[in-house]
């Protein structure tokens, strides 16, 4: 008998990737391909949709290749895609603008003046975006007020996920779980929130239709069929978001089950049985499906500082490591793991990026505190790793408040691929880390979801006999204890510097 696969393709900052599952949920073939972001000035963060387009279409093309030559039968492709990504067309379905992704921080003001007001906390609680310049709705403020030229021209706005489906299928539609991410769709109507509308001054009409996440179409237009060698009326599920996904494909569904993701950004993430939105608007509340809500809150800086680290300081190592086939992030890691917990008093506050959870300040600036003349190189890189993680536990700790204990972690991203980062997570959040099978959990989310919507499985509870639990890593009480010492003092760094770094951000604005 022919043996089947799924595929899910995760949509992602910097690359996408297609990766095809047994319908058992063993991993089969991978692959992924990258491309740029562009940022013409401070601030802006933008990528080509057609070049995000044409990613998509190569490992898709890759992926059923190797799918063929294996002779397994595939049964559908489902969707994992990046948030709040904003895209404006013309009458002619011409693109206006690039795609502004969430690392876009220009409507900055547009966000924290609506963060303060009463609007915008009654937007925050019936739709759960935070007001941050990643969302939707801050960026369409700010295009009104500064492109008013391209408002008017703009027959539609839409996400990098709907510009390919619209691309491949000829409709708009957009999950609840992305729509849910824009701070323009309320989560507990699951329809546009009509005061977010307003106050972006569009009307739904310039918006995609709202469909569920198990939504199928089997209608492929025939020139991508052909290019792709599919064979007729393969099944593509619409999917959802891959932070949503990222729980699902790591088996975090169950009550107190948490997901920590450290890629590019990161976030900590539960599931819940219905929407719950934080009246200090530190935490998101998104849709997956329905009686399914994902809860929690994302960081800009995750391994994006490792790398930036890694280029900065490490251009040498980084360059014999590539020459020799080697990891050189392995290399940090290693040269990390020589230093004690605590750096020696060393403590790094990682908002290189700003920050998104749980402060929301997109002013927000990084910096090394205790530098003495004893800390090396490596003092660094374990300050930095540890920063990084300290910021997660606050996320945790905003969590809990909201939904309870946490009692299991499991981890998934680049960073589960280092046993002394990993170890770090299960030091500082005491609790016992899970890895799973598979590291590319939005795109395993993806393909569970998938398998739901073409009836393989009967609830997304039954995802857990997909996943397999590969190393599970124990916290060391001792680290624990300082690092619980530590963290006190982490968490009070941020509101005695907020001022400096507004008065520094104030300083780089001047003329």
């Amino acid at each position: 008998m022919q043996q089947e696969t799924i595929v899910g393709v995760d949509i992602g900052t910097t690359s996408t990737k297609a990766v095809a599952f047994s319908t058992a949920g063993k991993l089969l073939f991978q692959y992924a391909v990258e491309y740029p972001i562009y940022s013409s000035q401070p601030g802006y963060a933008e990528q080509d949709p057609e070049v995000v387009f044409n990613a998509v279409l190569q490992t898709l093309k890759t992926i059923v290749a190797q799918i063929r030559q294996a002779n397994y039968r595939l049964v559908g492709v489902s969707f994992s895609s990046a948030m709040h990504s904003l895209i404006a067309l013309d009458a002619e379905g011409k693109l206006l603008t690039n795609c502004i992704i969430w690392a876009d921080t220009r409507s900055k003001l547009q966000a924290e003046k609506l963060k303060q007001s009463e609007t915008g906390h009654s937007i925050y609680l019936h739709t759960g975006t935070p007001l941050h310049p990643m969302a939707v709705l801050p960026k369409l403020m700010w295009l009104r007020e500064q492109l008013p030229q391209i408002h008017r021209k703009a027959v539609r706005y839409i996400g990098i996920k709907e510009y390919v489906w619209h691309r491949l299928f000829g409709e708009f539609v957009v999950d609840h779980s992305v729509a849910s991410a824009t701070g323009l769709f309320n989560i507990f109507d699951l329809a546009w929130h009509q005061e977010a509308l307003q106050l972006a001054g569009i009307t739904e009409v310039q918006l995609s239709r709202p469909v569920p996440t198990t939504y199928c179409n089997y209608s492929l237009k025939p020139t991508y069929s052909e290019a792709l060698h599919l064979p007729e009326n393969v099944p593509f599920i619409v999917g959802a978001n891959d932070g949503c996904l990222a729980n699902l494909g790591a088996n975090a569904i169950a009550d107190g089950h948490v997901a920590v993701t450290i890629g590019t950004s990161g976030a900590v993430r539960v599931m819940a049985r219905q929407p719950v939105t934080d009246k200090q608007q530190r935490l998101f509340s998104y849709v997956l499906s329905s009686g399914n809500y994902v809860l929690g809150g994302a960081v800009n800086n995750g391994g994006v500082l490792l790398q930036w680290f890694r280029d900065t300081f490490y251009p040498s190592e980084t360059a014999s490591a590539r020459t020799l086939n080697e990891d050189p992030y392995a290399l940090l890691c290693h040269e990390a793991e020589t230093i004690p917990a605590g750096a020696d008093g060393l403590l790094f506050l990682p908002y290189l990026l700003g920050e998104r959870a749980p402060i929301w300040d997109a002013g927000a600036r990084a910096g090394f505190i205790g530098l003495q003349l004893h800390h090396t190189r490596a003092h660094f890189v374990r300050a930095l790793l540890e920063g990084i993680t300290f910021n997660l536990y606050s996320v945790a700790q905003a969590l809990e408040q909201l939904t309870g204990p946490i009692h299991k972690v499991y981890a998934n991203g680049g960073f589960s691929r280092s046993p002394f980062w990993v170890q770090l997570l299960a030091d500082v959040f005491n609790k016992e880390v899970h890895l799973t099978e598979t590291y590319e959990s939005s795109a395993f989310g993806a393909a569970i979801l998938g398998l739901y919507a073409l009836g393989r499985i009967n609830s997304l509870e039954e995802a857990a006999q997909l996943v397999t639990i590969s190393k599970t890593y124990t916290p060391n009480p001792g680290n624990n204890r300082l690092y619980q010492q530590i963290y006190r003092i982490f968490e009070t760094l941020y509101p005695k510097l907020k001022e400096t770094f507004d008065q520094l951000d104030a300083l780089r604005h001047e003329p």
